[in-house]
């Protein structure tokens, strides 16, 4: 017979590993679905071996970009909640009668989005209504062309304004840039790219008739107003017009006794990302060596080199490591937004439309990464190389 003792402890061990087998999964499971983030904190690990803690890390972070981006997030989260988004995107899908219109509708509902409510939001809020429309009307064969149509747009849509792209919210605030200049930066590519958008739709579907069914769906005015306010508080925070001390203490309390759920829904293993990435960018920048090297290649070609640099540590890390060795704004602005498009991982976005594309179609993966890269790549060369003729004329 085995004594209390042994009994305790023999429950006390399986207790033990239970809770530690559940941890790895849980670590493996945030991994899997983070894995720009656990990217991020191993980067910063390994420069702080080289750069031991200090006070300078306090310069690193730039509280005014983590605060704009949380109080973005949060009421984007509020206004998702109570689905204002997705009445919106139906009532505009169902004012086209064909396959090819529905798609261009999704497509440019995705590139407006991300001009609103950032790139990742707008494929998170977005992309299941692409697949309930597909699947409902039986045109399954368009599914991966339009989930690349939609990453591609929300990528590039973004570019137009300071916080339709993390990076962009980054840079905007780290460089002071003016509100005229960063629009007159950015219209040429954006221009081209709702062109090269559109007539990639219109090409590539063809105008089949299709169905959709009515949703009821009935939105709160109060709420609506409410959210749309802090929406608009939270836009000019990004703009400048009023100290983002105030978005950090009105929007978080209001969402507190209106929407809780908006505040746990932010995604903050994002701004865990810029976290991380603040202090792997500022630890490599004061190593000599590297210093030395990324000041050399930006000043031979910024444009060229950041887009390339997105598509080996993506646009965001990109936009705050080569942002400490270089003062030419415009070029990495350019570099780092066209840079979101090309590979898998040049955007923490496509990272998302590929999770959700392998949910629904996991059979399928194959395919769709076979077109992600055709059209990613090719928008990739058309806009480094308009972009340089375009700088050229001017």
């Amino acid at each position: 017979m085995s004594s209390p003792t042994a009994v305790h402890l023999h429950r006390f061990t399986a207790t033990v590993k239970q809770n530690a087998v559940w941890s790895v999964d849980r670590l493996l499971a945030f991994s899997k679905k983070n894995p720009v983030t656990v990217i991020a904190f191993f980067a910063a690990l390994i420069t702080m071996f080289f750069v031991p803690v200090d006070h300078a890390y306090l310069g690193y972070f730039d509280c005014k970009t983590l605060t704009c981006l949380f109080c973005v997030l949060a009421v984007v989260c509020a206004l998702k909640n109570i689905r204002f988004f997705y009445l919106l995107a139906l009532k505009l899908v169902h004012c086209f009668k064909n396959a090819r219109m529905s798609v261009l509708a999704l497509v440019y509902i995705t590139f407006i989005g991300s001009m609103l409510i950032a790139n990742d939001m707008a494929l998170l809020t977005f992309l299941p209504l692409g697949y309930l429309l597909l699947s409902a009307t039986g045109k399954e064969h368009y599914m991966a062309f339009t989930f690349v149509m939609q990453n591609i747009a929300a990528n590039l849509g973004g570019m137009l304004t300071p916080f339709g792209n993390p990076q962009n919210l980054y840079l905007y605030t780290k460089f002071a840039i003016p509100n005229g200049t960063f629009l007159s930066i950015m219209a040429f590519p954006f221009a081209l790219s709702v062109v090269l958008i559109t007539v990639c739709c219109l090409i590539f579907v063809k105008p089949e008739p299709l169905t959709v069914a009515d949703e009821p769906i009935h939105l709160s005015p109060r709420r609506t107003g409410l959210y749309l306010l802090l929406f608009a508080l939270a836009i000019a925070i990004v703009f400048r017009s009023i100290p983002y001390q105030i978005g950090l203490v009105v929007i978080p309390v209001v969402l507190f006794f209106t929407d809780k759920k908006a505040l746990y829904d932010v995604d903050y293993p994002l701004l865990f990302t810029f976290v991380f990435f603040f202090i792997f960018a500022g630890n490599m920048a004061r190593i000599g060596v590297v210093r030395d090297f990324f000041s050399f290649l930006l000043e031979k070609n910024t444009l060229l080199f950041s887009a390339l640099s997105c598509q080996c540590i993506s646009n965001v890390p990109s936009a705050i490591l080569l942002s400490q060795f270089t003062e030419n704004y415009r070029d990495l602005l350019l570099g780092v937004n066209i840079g979101g498009v090309g590979t898998l991982i040049a955007s923490l976005a496509s990272l998302i439309t590929f999770r959700e594309y392998s949910r629904h179609n996991p059979s399928k993966v194959a395919r769709y990464l076979a077109v992600f890269s055709i059209f990613n790549f090719g928008f990739l060369m058309v806009l480094l190389l308009a972009v340089r003729l375009w700088q050229a004329v001017l």
